[in-house]
């Protein structure tokens, strides 16, 4: 079997020889072979990053919400010492554990197609750009941005199920409603005519807020981690293997743990500050049909009332509980996708 495999390897390699279109074209077909098993890979290990960090969070994120949706349960917590430990043990004490990831489920289903086509069209575009684009920081927001632009398009009506979930908070006593009737009571407000529009509340400000959100995260991640194996090689990276170079496809060293998740927090830190008050803005615009089922949210005048309510600071609300999430989870995002890489030998 083994003498057979060899002569047909040597048949197909003498014929590539004689045929030089023949030798172009086996050598396209396992080009796209190897990038469309590359693509399948990393997508599954972003899905996987995505999930371990946004499991995490998940507390923190809801916490978040409540205090971004001025929900009048929880906004005496908002902007208090210790409002999130508060807000969190007046959930617990309420509704238990599953009161803390209420909306998980949905979070779930969300970010693992989110995650995954991020961080797949991410290492696509970046490959593809680096043929135009020399300057490697900006092929690195551009990608990080356009990358964001596409898995936001593609998981948005999850997210504002998932958002409406976290917002509602119901008596005890009163079973939470399914995400089934959650997604229902949105697709029924006659806020517009058609109700799959309902789903798509905040969609442009998300896309606004997604470009520097991802884009900055991705360039300061890179940034961050060349320069850890560049500036400090030595206590930040992971000796070199023994193996032979030439039997590995991924030639960059492998960071210490500690400095995957600093560079991943620090990223997180920056690209949150950065694209908050759109974040906070679109919160808004997506709960506004639990407050009034015709009202589309628009943004103007969410904006308005911020700025009347509370002035610049408005913008920023819980914006502290967003670093204390945003430095977990874009560490463990980051840390398992960098470390499924590694283990899978891939660039």
């Amino acid at each position: 079997m083994q003498q057979k495999a060899t002569n047909a390897s040597a048949a197909i390699a003498l014929d590539s020889s004689s045929s030089p279109e023949l030798a172009a074209t086996i050598s396209t077909t396992h080009d796209a072979v190897e990038n469309a098993k590359y693509a399948a890979m990393t997508s599954v290990m972003g899905g996987i990053a995505g999930c371990t960090a946004k499991t995490v969070v998940a507390p923190l994120d809801r916490v978040k919400i409540l205090f971004q949706t001025h929900n009048s349960r929880y906004v005496k917590y908002a902007g208090t010492h210790f409002g999130l430990f508060k807000a969190g043990k007046a959930i617990y004490r309420e509704y238990g554990v599953r009161g803390l990831f209420r909306g998980h489920s949905v979070q779930l289903a969300r970010i693992f197609p989110y995650a995954a086509v991020k961080f797949m069209t991410y290492e696509q575009l970046k490959m593809i750009l680096s043929r135009r684009i020399h300057d490697h920081h900006l092929r690195n927001f551009l990608a990080g941005s356009l990358c964001g632009i596409i898995s936001v398009a593609v998981t948005y009506p999850l997210d504002m199920i998932r958002v409406r979930m976290a917002y509602l908070t119901p008596t005890t006593g009163i079973p939470a409603e399914r995400v089934r009737t959650v997604a229902l009571m949105i697709y029924k407000e006659p806020a517009y005519r058609f109700g799959i529009l309902n789903f798509f509340r905040g969609f442009p400000l998300s896309l606004m807020g997604i470009i520097p959100y991802c884009g900055v995260s991705f360039l300061t991640h890179e940034y961050f981690a060349a320069l850890a194996r560049d500036r400090f090689g030595g206590i930040a990276a992971k000796p070199l293997e023994q193996r032979q170079s030439r039997d590995r496809r991924r030639k960059k060293r492998e960071l210490k743990a500690w400095v995957e998740f600093t560079s991943g927090g620090l990223s997180g830190v920056i690209a949150q500050t950065v694209s908050y008050p759109f974040e906070l803005v679109r919160r808004r615009m997506q709960i506004a049909g639990a407050h009034d089922p015709s009202s589309r949210g628009s943004a103007i005048p969410i904006i308005r009332e911020v700025w009347k309510t509370a002035g610049v600071r408005g913008f920023f609300v819980g914006l502290t509980i967003g670093y204390v999430k945003v430095v977990p989870m874009f560490a463990v995002s980051f840390y398992t996708y960098e470390k499924l890489k590694a283990l899978f030998d891939l660039e």
